[in-house]
């Protein structure tokens, strides 16, 4: 039979019942998915896990040795029950099978093994019923193979009921002994530099190690695997957008951008200085521009896409912009529209196309766009109509890049030739994850605020500790009004009358802390909270309005335009307030259920105050209990204004997402065993590694092991992922 290969489908190597049930729980196929499903942790034949600490209702896999086991007729069912008690030295659980009276003579008292199952609870005692089990061959005749073994590490995969961790052992045992040569991707000097094993021994190493040391020694290997693999992937693609031509858009000598920097009342941060530099040489280039620049909420992202927009007017290119909500892209168009001014606003004639325009004004704007005579072009979703067509479309601009998938931000891409890209986000990115997610990317960081802002102050609101403070939140906001100052009041849903879920509109984020079947709904929506400052004597004379994504656009333009405007004193909103909002007059943000939103979206959302001369104050309103993840997440928020620091806690929560594909942060990782902010150093050496590598040999002919590696990790959804990113 021939060995079997990295990239060979699985059925060809193993039984195909077997197959679909890895499939359907693993999405395994090959030999190498299979080899890449890797021990979760490792057991010893001596270990006894603690049984007080194991979870009810989850799946368990532990070590235990059975005390006792007992037969007895069942009173109101035919049949026995065999009752099997297993200890850990202090705790006890009790295993039960129905009509399997032959297990009492392998369950017998003294014996040692692994046994996997869901954690029950009867009569206040913990169970496992029906569970798998695999003893140790620790009797008396096996008594010097038992002791061989006893430091053998015993691997314990990512399981299911159907499916238990030494069943997928006994697999993954059949394949490695079939398995032929495996070329390794990673050139042997670095190999050697780094003491790691060759390809073939990492698995081997991983799957069936003979010590800890051992599978160590794979696990480090294997890691570097990832990271070369991914960087390499990375690097190649960004090579690829640069073998595009692209139009050169110079600006010119005393042309649109010199006139607008002149008339800039202000003199901008050594950032926006900086960045701006990086992006007019990007948009000289022989190649498409494809940078991403992440600021602070108000660091100036938009002045900074605003002057690259001018330099490429100068040549007649039009620019578009997509933005994730309506509200959001028509106060990007006023914002823009003001900050051109008189002079240069009706040349480049800023303009809007949404999808909720009355079909008169959508048809105005799209000639306006498709005969060039718009040079600057906002929108929504509605950009990416195949019936919207431009003359020239010189740069693409996404703003909040996290809130649209590669297909969107390609379909706007793929209606110019090359066109120059520029992605904007508020939400700062470790570096690590710029390294890794953003990879193929150019990466300009704006840090420097700009002078004159006041600043916020940050507290929780913990009313499961601390009830009688919800009063003072809305004496506080009523104080603040008084003081002639606005406020936001955020909530998680629109309606929980009708059992709303946290707002997942088309038109808005939603909140990032979805709703689970342990998690109680929402208890604040905009409905609700309008209601009670409605009856609430401090609030009696002011001007409250509604705000969520489920509104009319132009109503939804209306209100905004109202609250910038100072006509709304306080304005109750979804998160369709999160971005780009700009109220300077607004003071105070009360944000409820705090818990339920992730940390860069708190982040994000109490940047709405504070960004004037009037200090902002945010309340994060949470009946979240002490010692809760949910209170943690709330007071890291709290505890500091650098949304950096704030990134790398959130990361750590919420996990890296698939990196090669479409998933956003929050989906199971495609990552293995690397992990972006534990593993920095080694994502960094590789990519060292994987330039050196390109700039040698950029087709990989040297590197057989590295591109086989790619091929199999980096299949065809991926490359097509990061081809439009």
């Amino acid at each position: 039979m021939p060995a079997f290969r990295l990239d060979q489908r699985l059925d060809g190597a193993v039984g195909g019942k077997t197959v679909g049930t890895l499939t359907r729980a693993f999405g395994i196929e090959t030999v190498g998915d299979l080899l890449a499903h890797y021990p979760r942790r490792y057991a010893h034949r001596g270990e006894l896990t603690p049984i007080s600490s194991l979870p009810v209702g989850e799946s368990v896999t532990i070590v235990a040795e059975v005390v006792r086991a007992g037969e007895r007729r069942m009173r109101n069912r035919r049949g026995s029950l065999l009752e099997v008690v297993i200890s850990d030295g202090a705790g006890r659980l009790t295993l039960t099978f129905f009509n399997q009276a032959w297990r009492i003579k392998e369950l017998v008292a003294g014996r040692r093994g692994v046994f996997a199952g869901k954690v029950g609870e009867y009569r206040g005692e913990k169970q496992l019923a029906h569970p798998d089990y695999e003893l140790f061959d620790d009797d008396a005749a096996a008594r010097s193979s038992a002791e061989a073994t006893a430091g053998t590490p015993i691997p314990i995969y990512p399981a299911t009921a159907q499916l238990p961790s030494w069943r997928i052992a006994k697999v993954v045992e059949q394949v490695l002994d079939g398995l032929g040569d495996v070329e390794d991707p990673l050139p042997a000097e670095l190999r050697a530099r780094r003491g790691l094993a060759t390809a073939r021994e990492a698995l081997e190493g991983i799957h069936r190690p003979q010590s800890d040391d051992e599978a160590g020694i794979a696990r480090a290997t294997l890691r570097m695997h990832e990271a070369l693999v991914l960087q390499t992937a990375l690097l190649q693609q960004r090579e690829f957008v640069r073998a595009m031509a692209a139009a050169p858009r110079p600006a010119a000598e005393g042309g649109l951008l010199e006139r607008f920097d002149r008339a800039l009342p202000f003199t901008r941060t050594a950032d926006q200085v900086d960045v701006g530099d990086q992006i007019a040489a990007d948009l000289v280039g022989g190649w498409p521009m494809n940078r991403l620049v992440q600021g602070e909420v108000g660091s100036g992202k938009t002045l900074v896409a605003l002057r690259a927009m001018l330099q490429v007017a100068e040549s007649g290119g039009q620019s578009a912009l997509i933005a994730p909500t309506e509200v959001l892209a028509a106060q990007h168009v006023r914002s823009i529209a003001r900050m051109l001014g008189p002079s240069l606003a009706p040349e480049l004639m800023p303009t809007l196309l949404t999808g909720q325009q009355t079909a008169a004004d959508r048809r105005k704007a799209a000639l306006r766009v498709a005969s060039g005579q718009a040079l600057i072009v906002v929108g929504t979703h509605a950009l990416l109509s195949e019936s919207t067509t431009f003359a020239d479309l010189g740069l693409v601009v996404v703003d909040e890049q996290h809130r649209f998938g590669v297909e969107q931000r390609e379909s706007l891409r793929a209606k110019g030739s090359s066109p120059h890209a520029l992605v904007l986000t508020a939400t700062p990115i470790p570096r690590t994850v710029a390294m890794t997610v953003f990879g193929d990317l150019d990466v300009s960081t704006i840090r420097t605020m700009p002078a004159g802002r006041a600043g916020i102050e940050t507290f929780v609101t913990p009313l499961a500790a601390r009830p009688a403070w919800f009063p003072r939140v809305w004496q506080r906001v009523a104080e603040e009004v008084g003081k002639g100052h606005q406020a936001f009041v955020v909530c998680p849903a629109i309606d929980t009358s009708v059992g709303d879920a946290p707002v997942a509109e088309a038109d808005e984020p939603p909140p990032e802390i979805a709703e689970t079947a342990a998690a109680p709904r929402a208890r604040w929506g905009v409905v609700q909270v309008a209601d009670l400052l409605a009856e609430n004597p401090a609030f009696a004379g002011l001007r409250l309005a509604t705000l969520h994504g489920r509104m009319p656009a132009d109503e939804k333009d209306t209100i905004m335009r109202a609250f910038a405007g100072g006509d709304i004193d306080v304005l109750v909103a979804t998160t369709v307030v999160e971005v780009g909002v700009d109220v300077p007059n607004a003071s105070t943000m009360v944000i409820l259920d705090a818990d339920r939103f992730g940390v860069s979206q708190l982040h994000q959302l109490r940047g709405r105050v504070g960004r004037g001369e009037v200090p902002g104050l945010c309340l994060l309103v949470t009946e979240a209990e002490a010692g809760t993840d949910a209170l943690a997440r709330v007071e890291a928020v709290a505890s500091t204004l650098d949304g950096f620091e704030l990134a790398e806690v959130d990361l750590q929560l919420r996990g890296e997402g698939d990196v090669l594909g479409d998933a956003q942060s929050g989906a199971r990782s495609s990552l293995r065993l690397l992990r972006v902010v534990a593993d920095a150093d080694i994502i960094t050496l590789a990519r060292a590694e994987a330039e050196k590598i390109l700039a040698d040999d950029p087709l990989l002919d040297g590197h057989p092991g590295l591109a086989a590696a790619l091929e199999r990790r980096v299949g065809m959804a991926e490359r097509a992922a990061l081809a439009r990113t």
